[in-house]
């Protein structure tokens, strides 16, 4: 992951639907929007989610009350073995492949297949067994944090090091775990005490409706941007409300594109692209009206105006009492 820019992950996530066609079209429109990766989410619901586990309210808004979670989520994921030609697809087209495993049989269907990141989700947070699995790969970690305290995530992360997973390769994400998010909720100074934990950097996971949060979290200092999306937010589905369809996902890429261009080195200095308006917008010393050669300069006599490509009025009190050595013209610049 090449870290001179902000990467953006496209989280498809099961916005397909279990559809594997639908799957395979949103890697293609991913990939035109600009992401650098599309991400889904593998499991086999039956090791995640028991047969009592309610769904959240904003699936039961989103999918209704007559199925449990647990049959919602089997009929919305794809089988383990259609991942490895998602991946493939997206080496063919050029983006990254990722995907966020939710059990540890899935961690091996995605660890045979090989990515640049683990993704760990933030409901995994506090799953001690998946922790010491995942760090024990030794990869390179994006861990997402929702509904984490600060010493929660701490702990998080010394389980992932004793595994076998140095600090410097785990990312974390900040993240409100509600789709959609309210704003008030979000919450983005939290990166900064993320950050203090020492770890590779941080970024922002987001589940608010539009894009100007994520694009806020890139001026505060993500570096990794993930953002849901689907080919279309009317579909049927817990995830497709909260989520971003292609041209808007286009569109939060080039401003995210943007914010990172514009946020710069830090140093304050003279930008190469203003450099030509200096002398249109700073002033020079001239003559108030018509001066005589030896007359002395007064402030009754002198201005200061445009351009500035003359004496500098910075040296105003330089000037101030010496002999004209000529005769000026009002609105000359004068020389010395």
């Amino acid at each position: 992951m090449n870290q001179d820019k902000v990467i953006i992950i496209a989280e498809a996530g099961v916005n397909h639907n279990g559809d594997l066609d639908m799957a395979r079209q949103m890697v293609r429109e991913a990939r035109r929007a600009g992401a650098d990766y599309v991400k889904f989410q593998t499991a086999v619901p039956e090791l995640v989610i028991s047969t009592f586990a309610p769904k959240a309210e904003y699936q039961k808004e989103t999918t209704g009350s007559d199925q449990s979670q647990l049959e919602m989520c089997k009929a919305i994921h794809l089988p383990l073995s259609d991942y490895a030609g998602l991946a493939e697809l997206c080496r063919a087209e050029g983006i990254g492949f990722m995907s966020t495993p939710f059990d540890l049989v899935s961690i091996d269907c995605l660890a045979a297949i090989g990515m640049d990141y683990w993704k760990i989700p933030s409901g995994e947070i506090t799953n001690l067994p998946y922790l010491r699995k995942i760090g024990a790969l030794g990869g390179k970690i994006i861990m997402s944090t929702g509904m984490a305290t600060l010493a929660e995530v701490e702990t998080a992360v010394e389980i992932l090091e004793h595994a076998g997973t140095p600090r410097s390769h785990i990312w974390l994400l900040h993240c409100t775990t509600q789709y959609p998010a309210p704003y008030e909720s979000v919450n983005l100074r939290a990166m900064d005490a993320l950050a203090s934990l020492g770890c590779a950097g941080v970024g922002y996971s987001d589940h608010t409706i539009g894009t100007e949060v994520a694009v806020a979290a890139v001026a505060r200092g993500a570096r990794i941007i993930e953002k849901h999306f689907t080919l279309d937010r009317n579909l049927p589905g817990p995830d497709h409300r909260a989520s971003l369809e292609p041209d808007d996902l286009a569109a939060l890429v080039s401003a995210v594109r943007h914010t990172e261009s514009a946020l710069g080195s830090g140093i304050k200095d003279v930008a190469e692209a203003e450099r030509p308006n200096i002398d249109i917008a700073r002033k020079s010393i001239v003559a108030a009206r018509a001066i005589r050669a030896g007359e002395i300069f007064t402030e009754e006599n002198l201005l200061c105006k445009r351009p500035g490509n003359g004496i500098s009025p910075m040296r105003w009190d330089e000037v101030i009492g010496l002999a004209a050595t000529r005769d000026f013209a009002p609105d000359e610049l004068i020389t010395l």
